[in-house]
C-alpha cells in the first residue's frame, strides 16, 4: 500500500473505500502522495495539536525518516514473523490538508469535510507511521467528526489544497462538505 500511495495510487487499509477516495482527491489536487492515518491522541497540553498515527501503510514520500519493520500490532496476533512489510518512522513537518468523505446511508448522500493545518516536528516516542499534527481550532474540528458520525481516519496531503477539494466536492460532485476554518 505504501508503495501504490507513493506512485499515486492511493491504497487504504482496513477496507476504508472512503478513505481511498479522500486519499485520491488530495493526490489529484496536489499531484503528490495521500496517506490515510487515524485520529489519535492529543498532544501535550495545546488543544490545537494532536497525534495521528498508523500501523503503518504511509507511502514514503511523508516520512524524514523511514525503515520497513514488523506490524506491532497484530504480531501480537499472528506472530512478529508474520508481519513483516510496513513503512514505519516520523512524518516528516510541513504544510498538509486533510480530508474526509464518508456515506449518510439513512440520507442517501456522500458527505465530508476538509481543512488545512500542518504536520510538526515535536517530539513523539511510539510505533508505527506517525507524526504531530497542528490545526487551528482542532477541538471544534473533533467535536464536529465525532457528533456527525465521521470514521476515524483522514487523509492527509503536504499541500494547502483544501479549497480546491471543497469546491470540486460541492461543486461538481454534489458532496455536502464541510470546510474547517472557511468564513464561508
Amino acid at each position: 500500500m505504501s508503495m501504490m500511495s507513493n506512485n499515486l495510487l492511493p491504497a487504504a487499509c482496513e477496507v476504508d473505500v472512503c478513505g481511498t477516495l479522500s486519499m485520491h482527491a488530495l493526490a489529484l489536487a496536489s499531484q503528490t502522495p495521500s496517506a490515510l492515518l487515524d485520529w489519535n491522541n492529543n498532544y501535550g497540553d495545546d488543544p490545537n495539536k494532536a497525534v495521528c498515527f498508523h500501523c503503518s501503510n504511509l507511502p514514503k514520500h511523508f516520512f524524514q525518516d523511514v525503515r520497513m519493520d514488523f506490524q506491532e500490532i497484530i504480531a501480537g496476533t499472528v506472530g512478529k514473523e508474520n508481519t513483516f512489510g510496513t513503512v514505519v518512522g516520523r512524518v516528516k513537518p510541513g504544510a498538509m490538508s486533510f480530508a474526509r468523505f464518508s456515506t449518510d446511508d439513512t440520507a442517501g448522500v456522500i458527505r465530508g469535510y476538509v481543512g488545512e493545518g500542518s504536520f510538526t516536528s515535536d517530539a513523539l516516542n511510539t510505533f508505527g507511521g506517525v507524526g504531530v499534527v497542528q490545526i487551528s481550532e482542532l477541538q471544534k474540528l473533533l467535536h464536529y467528526i465525532c457528533e456527525n458520525g465521521f470514521e476515524h481516519h483522514v487523509a492527509a496531503n503536504f499541500s494547502t489544497t483544501a479549497a480546491a477539494v471543497h469546491e470540486a466536492s460541492v461543486r461538481y460532485l454534489g458532496y455536502q462538505m464541510h470546510w474547517h476554518g472557511s468564513a464561508s
